[in-house]
């Protein structure tokens, strides 16, 4: 076991801190702010914003300037903030106040600390979990002198501030990434991206005659380059629904054709599938089994599920909350056809209806506008949309790559900062 530096002592949470216990219920005309664990950012423990405590139902917390919130339950556990002023906080807020033997700032950080973190966890069980203050009290941890503590609290927040903003650096550049590839697309679509090439005919050639098309309102559709036409999907392609055989039917379940749920319709392509069914199950082949290069919509799901597009690679059949659009059966390239569906994914979230649970139907899908290039502009448009997608793709490995190297930064400093280390016999500098 480490010898402690001089001057610190091992002591349990609860020999040196214990939480308020205060609470009162606030006059609905009260001007004082309310702080609720979702006004709480994450990792910074920065309060972002206050709710009304006039909407508060019964006693709650009210805290002073530089009282520690700890957040107790899930999925707020381990969050930890400073109360910038007097307020009332959430009754899932386990409040501590500094004294004579704990600087209140160097209690937040220390309950940010992997060690804290990981005990924490390992008491929370459970539907509904709420770590208690008599599982903390227990913890056992190294406490310096206060001078210390309050030496210690200023050398961390200079240097969690300089990874607090390369981390600010790295979430602006993965959104920047999305962005880029959002812009890339709606220029594809707008005939803004490449330039046009009439080598391999007009869009008229690639659609076969010219769709009778009208847009009305509420459609989402622009000007586009000449020799490029406006079609609804369901005159371009033949759109079907699918179907589940029965669960109770083992045999049905038994065969060797792919079959696709929609939660495996996540924007990319398809080349193999959880489960699998038998032909006679799936129906008639002509409707419900489609070939290589359908793109697949899925139409139910409140989470990020509909409206998200795929390519299929293989022969398959999917169930009744996806959509299949037969794009291989006509001369437009399936991948024109998925980046349309990806630059269009929140309209096409928008456009779900019916029910409690928002929900796309076959009709209208086949409502939607799409704009038709020239088939060689097709080309151009989806390998440019490939090189900016794989740039990004990249892009975005190195930010991951930097994420995980900024959070074991974050992980090293605190851990030096409450083992002595940081403020130890080499200089502060080098030791951070």
């Amino acid at each position: 076991m480490m010898a402690l530096p001089e001057g610190w002592r091992e002591v349990t949470l609860g020999d040196v801190v214990a939480p308020i216990s205060d609470r009162e219920t606030p006059d609905p005309a009260t001007e004082i702010p309310f702080i609720g664990m979702e006004h709480v950012e994450g990792q910074s423990g920065r309060v972002l914003a206050y709710g009304d405590a006039s909407d508060i139902k019964s006693a709650s917390p009210l805290v002073e300037p530089g009282d520690i919130l700890y957040g107790r339950l899930r999925p707020y556990l381990n969050k930890v903030a400073i109360a910038p002023e007097k307020a009332y906080t959430s009754g899932e807020f386990i409040v501590f106040r500094g004294n004579d033997e704990v600087d209140g700032r160097w209690l937040k950080w220390r309950f940010t600390a992997r060690d804290f973190v990981d005990y924490a966890i390992s008491l929370n069980a459970g539907d509904r979990p709420r770590v208690k203050w008599p599982q903390m009290r227990p913890f056992r941890l190294q406490l310096p002198p206060l001078d210390e503590q309050h030496r210690i609290v200023e050398l961390l927040e200079e240097h969690l501030c300089r990874i607090d903003a390369a981390e600010h650096g790295l979430a602006q550049s993965d959104r920047s990434t999305a962005a880029l590839i959002r812009s890339a697309l709606a220029q594809g679509l707008r005939g803004e991206l490449v330039e046009d090439d009439l080598g391999e005919g007009t869009a008229e050639d690639v659609l076969g005659s010219r769709p009778d098309f009208e847009a009305t309102d509420g459609d989402r559709v622009w000007a586009v380059p000449e020799g490029w036409l406006w079609a609804r999907l369901g005159d371009a392609f033949e759109v079907h629904v699918g179907a589940t055989p029965p669960r109770g039917d083992a045999g049905a379940w038994a065969g060797d054709l792919p079959w696709v749920s929609s939660g495996e319709v996540t924007f990319s392509r398809i080349s193999q599938t959880r489960e699998h069914i038998t032909r006679e199950a799936a129906g008639n082949p002509s409707r419900r089994i489609h070939p290589p290069g359908t793109v697949m919509l899925a139409m139910i799901g409140e989470g990020k599920t509909r409206g998200q597009a795929a390519i299929l690679d293989i022969e398959a059949a999917h169930n009744q909350n996806c959509a299949s659009i037969r794009v291989s059966e006509t001369k437009v390239l399936p991948e024109y056809v998925y980046g349309y569906m990806e630059e269009r994914y929140l309209e096409t979230r928008r456009a779900g209806s019916g029910g409690q649970q928002q929900a796309l139907n076959k009709a209208a899908i086949q409502r939607f506008p799409i704009p038709i290039p020239p088939l060689a502009t097709q080309r151009r448009i989806v390998e440019a949309w490939d090189g900016i997608r794989s740039a990004a793709a990249r892009l975005d490995d190195e930010v991951a790559r930097a994420s995980l190297r900024s959070l074991s930064l974050r992980r090293a400093l605190l851990a030096a900062a409450f083992s002595g280390r940081l403020t130890g016999a080499s200089t502060d500098g080098e030791a951070a």
